[in-house]
């Protein structure tokens, strides 16, 4: 009886510390206003290559970024952080639209964020998510 509850101890000790590690990179909950839209199939292909989810990592911070509606002129899309530096960019969830660049011949996305000017590129299967002077966040696609 004393091993079954020294055993049982451990797993629950192991989960409790455990549970956040396998948890970070990913939102527990998306908000229900989220609309994901195809893109329409006229568009570019290297345009609508920026459609879908998204999740990246940075010195401390997980990102989750869900593109919701793309076209030539414009892009809606919604960033979820969670890590440090809360006080300088904002936790959770926060909704952006981006203007459509073309800059020698690719497709870039650009808008004003809490941390100044952001742009998005595609950088073969990534995306680079690059603020500041010589900050960037590399995401993957994910289903």
């Amino acid at each position: 009886m004393k091993t079954i509850v020294v055993l049982v101890v451990g797993i629950v000790l192991i989960s409790v510390l455990f549970c956040p590690m396998a948890m970070a990179g990913r939102p527990t909950v998306i908000p229900s206003d989220i609309q994901i839209l195809q893109p329409d199939p006229s568009l570019p292909k290297e345009l609508s290559a920026f459609f879908g989810k998204w999740e990246g990592k940075t010195w401390g911070a997980d990102y989750f970024l869900i593109v919701e509606k793309i076209d030539q002129e414009k892009v809606s899309f919604s960033i979820w952080r969670d890590g440090r530096v809360e006080d300088i960019v904002p936790l959770g969830w926060q909704r952006y639209e981006s203007e459509v660049i073309k800059e020698r011949g690719k497709y870039k996305l650009w808008w004003r964020g809490p941390l100044g000017n952001y742009e998005l590129a595609l950088k073969g299967e990534y995306l680079e998510m690059d603020y500041l002077p010589r900050w960037s966040i590399r995401f993957i696609r994910v289903p």
